[in-house]
């Protein structure tokens, strides 16, 4: 660890190096779409209304969720992270685990707020090259997001009915 870095990190656990790779691997995916898509003659939308503004913040939300706290999802976060607790419903709890690039990827794959930037990055590139099928599956995400806030609120209202 650098200098700097040491200074950065008191406790010498935050995998700068890591980080700087994974922050490389999403500007490099980002310019390589930006360069296949122009080269495709891809048409940037002029404008992206609110409405769907809403609906890929919707999509990126549930999507990150999905990525960093659902069971079903867990093989993928297995090799970086280690499981810590349950959470409400169905979610679980992982923490990262080992050092350098894994515990970076670690910490990327046990944050919804992290992960949601990857995720939406995705969506906004999906939005550019094919903005009527991109609506049609974050619209999918919106409606799983729905329904779970509904069943949050079915158990709600079960946990305050027997009270």
């Amino acid at each position: 660890m650098s200098a700097d870095a040491a200074r950065y990190d008191d406790r010498d656990d935050v995998p700068l190096g890591g980080y700087a790779a994974l922050a490389s691997v999403f500007a490099t995916g980002v310019g390589a779409f930006a360069l296949v898509a122009r080269r495709r003659g891809v048409r940037l939308p002029q404008q992206v209304p609110p409405w769907d503004v809403a609906l890929l913040g919707t999509a990126a939300y549930k999507t990150s969720r999905l990525l960093t706290k659902d069971k079903v999802t867990s093989f993928l976060r297995a090799p970086f992270t280690r499981r810590a607790g349950q959470g409400k419903g169905n979610e679980v709890i992982d923490e990262p685990r080992g050092s350098g690039l894994r515990r970076a990827t670690g910490d990327l794959l046990a944050c919804p707020f992290c992960t949601a930037a990857w995720t939406t990055g995705a969506l906004v590139c999906s939005y550019a090259a094919a903005p009527r099928l991109t609506r049609l599956v974050c619209g999918g995400f919106g409606a799983l997001a729905v329904a779970d806030w509904l069943q949050y609120a079915w158990t709600w209202t079960q946990e305050t009915a027997e009270d």
